[in-house]
């Protein structure tokens, strides 16, 4: 059983999550956020912690933009846009039990304050912005820490937000290298 609540899009997200961990969650019917649901999730998140897991794609990072400012000490989960895609649809209704697992396993909370370890030149010294497969290697990258996929900008923000460590982001870049090498 996951402490937290978890904050989702629909109906249908709450079906897969249930196939995966077991979890209470609030429902966001999709940007519609109704005072009733805020309440809710503003009640969950002084009680118990909150998780936002968003679909990965422009809706679904909006709703966690808005639901981040509002509620800042709420955790992050990102399925990674691979595993949550299927029948020409994107969604976390869509994710594996497995993936909705993974990304659980992978909770990052944000920081208001962020650092500032990483710059663009981390992201193009490691082909993560610049060339022709950087949006490859982002999602990717994105998978291994628990960041969901970005364009350059947004991964950046991420990589400073979300309390990645130096450490993290270079045995992440090593893992990539692998990978690509086999």
């Amino acid at each position: 059983m996951i402490k937290e609540v978890l904050v989702v899009e629909g109906k249908m997200d709450v079906v897969a999550i249930n196939k995966a961990v077991e979890a209470d969650c609030i429902i966001t019917e999709g940007f519609n956020l109704k005072p009733q649901a805020l309440k809710n999730i503003a009640e969950a998140e002084k009680k118990r912690g909150i998780i936002i897991l968003t679909d990965p794609d422009s809706a679904g990072e909006r709703i966690r933009l808005y639901l981040s400012r509002r509620f800042p000490h709420a955790k992050h989960a990102f399925i990674p846009v691979k595993d949550a895609t299927a029948n020409n649809d994107i969604g976390v209704e869509q994710a594996k039990p497995e993936a909705i697992r993974k990304a659980l396993e992978k909770v990052r909370t944000l920081d208001w304050e962020p650092g500032n370890a990483f710059t663009g030149a981390d992201l193009i010294m490691n082909g993560l912005s610049g060339s022709p497969e950087a949006a490859q290697r982002r999602a990717k990258a994105g998978e291994l820490l628990g960041l969901g996929f970005a364009n350059a900008k947004t991964f950046l923000k991420r990589l400073n937000h979300y309390g990645v460590t130096r450490e993290e982001f270079d045995a992440a870049m090593e893992k990539l290298a692998e990978e690509e090498q086999q």
